[in-house]
């Protein structure tokens, strides 16, 4: 079953829609239905997500900083400017 429809594209989406029908020698109903499709299969089945592990380093301890003192952390780190 096919439903006839109006649908308004952008025009940087139209064009690439109709480069692709050139290149795949399809029309532009074709070329539009299959990139819908591919793009709704590929919504359905997301490709997994790759687990990121990141190792531990040790950053050193430096003498004089108040770890516990974010205020002066900051200030070390980005300037008295750092608001």
């Amino acid at each position: 079953m096919s439903i006839r429809t109006t649908v308004t594209l952008d025009d940087d989406v139209l064009t690439r829609v109709k480069r692709e029908g050139q290149l795949r020698g399809e029309s532009f109903r074709d070329t539009l239905n299959n990139l819908l499709r591919a793009a709704l299969l590929k919504a359905e089945n997301p490709a997994p997500r790759r687990i990121m592990r990141i190792a531990p380093s040790s950053m050193g301890h430096k003498p004089g900083l108040n770890y516990d003192n974010i205020e002066s952390l900051l200030e070390y780190g980005e300037g008295d400017r750092h608001r």
